[in-house]
């Protein structure tokens, strides 16, 4: 007979009480999400589509792309997309619990977080309401992107077009550029 032992449960306050150890610590539904300081590669492809992005959305444009960035929705939800992109209602200094209305939140895919990435996260960004997920493959070399109406892209290998409400004009990203020179 098998026996199932509960699994630990885990809060805001709890993550938020963890040692700075170099490691990403994030809640899904109280699950607990642990991964290592991200790799020079992912870093690179997370710096280019920051500066492509704000590039796109203009230094006074009705939206700011940071990364990381916190989505946090307690007591059992924290996630730090690599790159979140939100209204700019939302001034510089405002608390990360304050902010909604998320325009897209992308997450560069790993060996250390693919799992949790495409697994646990995603499903979770759409659930709380962020407009557009994308999620970028380092190993494949691509982004598949998902809406709120729970529709799964094939994944783009050559660009991608993102066009949110709000903008004039759509963005067509260069994933040969952003992937350019990765080992």
């Amino acid at each position: 007979m098998a026996m199932s032992f509960p699994l630990p449960t885990y809060t805001v306050d709890m993550v938020r009480a963890f040692p700075d150890d170099g490691q990403r610590y994030e809640l899904v539904e109280g699950m607990l999400l642990v991964t290592p300081a991200p790799a020079s590669d992912h870093q690179v492809v997370v710096a280019r589509l920051v500066t492509a992005l704000n590039n796109y959305l203009g230094a006074d444009g009705p939206a700011f792309a940071v990364s990381p960035g916190e989505i946090e929705v307690a007591p059992k939800l924290h996630l730090e997309p690599d790159v979140l992109v939100f209204p700019s209602t939302f001034r510089p200094g405002t608390k990360w619990t304050e902010i909604n209305g998320w325009w897209l939140a992308v997450e560069v895919l790993s060996p250390s977080s693919w799992h949790d990435d495409r697994d646990y996260k995603h499903e979770a960004y759409l659930r709380v309401g962020v407009a557009e997920v994308w999620m970028v493959d380092l190993d494949r070399r691509c982004c598949e992107a998902s809406g709120g109406e729970g529709r799964r892209s094939v994944p783009e290998y050559q660009s991608i077009r993102w066009h949110p409400d709000g903008m004039d004009r759509p963005l067509t990203l260069d994933l040969e550029g952003i992937f350019r020179g990765l080992m």
